[in-house]
């Protein structure tokens, strides 16, 4: 394959690669560094510690990425599994809102505490802006995985503002090409193996001061530790006093990937990346007749004999099926050539 130069970085696979809501490429940056802890690994010279710096780096990536204090930022493995400590932690009785159809990674810790009496409201988008301030939370995605929605977070924001409602806003598909400002919010959360560009495993939860003083570390472990590495043995518990107590043991080489990734991404000009990515899938819904909408993802309509995945396939277009309809999504290796062979493989 011929790398492509995208934004003074070497992607590999872009061509054709409308795939990133799924996963992201990495840049050649990140390949060559892991390749080179295999083979520390496989050389037995690697050093548990060196794994700290990425995660330090990648942490403050994050917070620049979302518009978060550092110190509000927990590192774990997954979306759910960080928010799984959110959801533990919302009063007993209380009434959430949600939108109809939300990645169940956003919703399911929630609707797991039925038990404790929480309930979660599926809304339409205009519902949930206009009522959020009715409800003790609301847990939602920034932008939707399988259309490429996006929601109204300044209407949002206006809504919940002198309310007790707490905030969740997962930015899985939105941080890494939009450019957020979400320190208002009391919950951020987002995967790295997508957007982001590291490999699958480790995730970043944001909390504000009001969210952190009513969770519990479920979690707790010698890497939540105030001082991780004279944490390993023995009584007493020691955390950090800031986010990082909610922190789980990082998964080496996706931390690894992830201090590089981020920190470079956060170092972009992401209004210009923005628009970037915004522009090619407007370009697309022009095409296609559909309307603009600043949203990287597009969800393309159906053709009406279902073959259009198997056309795009053979075309050597990488993309998915998520709820009946082709997603197709633009990074910032894609270029006007990725359209053109789409358009092509669709006429």
């Amino acid at each position: 394959m011929t790398a492509r130069q995208a934004f003074g970085a070497e992607f590999v696979g872009a061509a054709g690669f409308l795939n990133s809501p799924t996963y992201g490429l990495p840049p050649r940056f990140l390949t060559g560094a892991l390749r080179d802890c295999l083979g520390a690994w496989e050389a037995g010279s690697l050093d548990a510690a060196s794994f700290d710096p990425p995660v330090r780096d990648a942490r403050a990536g994050y917070a620049t990425l979302v518009g978060v204090p550092v110190e509000s930022v927990a590192m774990g493995g997954s979306t759910s599994a960080l928010l799984g400590l959110v959801a533990a932690a919302i009063p007993d009785g209380s009434r959430g809102a949600t939108l109809a159809g939300e990645f169940t990674s956003t919703t399911f810790p929630f609707a797991a505490q039925a038990g404790r009496g929480v309930s979660l409201t599926e809304l339409s988008a205009d519902e949930l802006v206009e009522t959020a301030g009715d409800y003790d939370f609301v847990t939602v995605s920034l932008v939707q995985s399988a259309t490429g929605a996006l929601l109204e977070a300044d209407a949002l924001r206006a809504r919940v503002a002198g309310t007790g409602t707490l905030t969740i806003i997962d930015v899985t598909q939105a941080v890494g090409w939009k450019l957020l400002d979400l320190g208002w919010a009391d919950v951020t959360v987002a995967s790295a193996y997508k957007w982001l560009l590291a490999p699958r495993g480790t995730a970043f939860l944001s909390v504000s001061e009001r969210m952190a003083r009513s969770m519990t570390p479920h979690t707790a472990n010698w890497y939540a530790g105030d001082r991780p590495w004279e944490a390993i043995y023995g009584l007493p518990l020691r955390l950090a006093a800031d986010a990082r107590r909610f922190d789980t043991s990082p998964a080496w080489f996706s931390a690894l990937g992830a201090g590089l990734t981020l920190p470079w991404l956060a170092a972009l000009d992401r209004a210009a990346v923005e628009a970037h990515t915004v522009g090619l899938a407007d370009t697309l819904r022009g095409e296609l007749g559909l309307p603009p909408h600043p949203s990287a993802i597009v969800s393309l309509p159906s053709d009406g004999n279902g073959d259009a995945a198997g056309r795009l396939q053979r075309a050597g277009i990488r993309a998915s099926v998520r709820a009946g309809a082709v997603r197709v999504g633009f990074h910032l290796y894609n270029t006007a050539d990725d359209v053109s062979r789409l358009l092509a493989a669709l006429a």
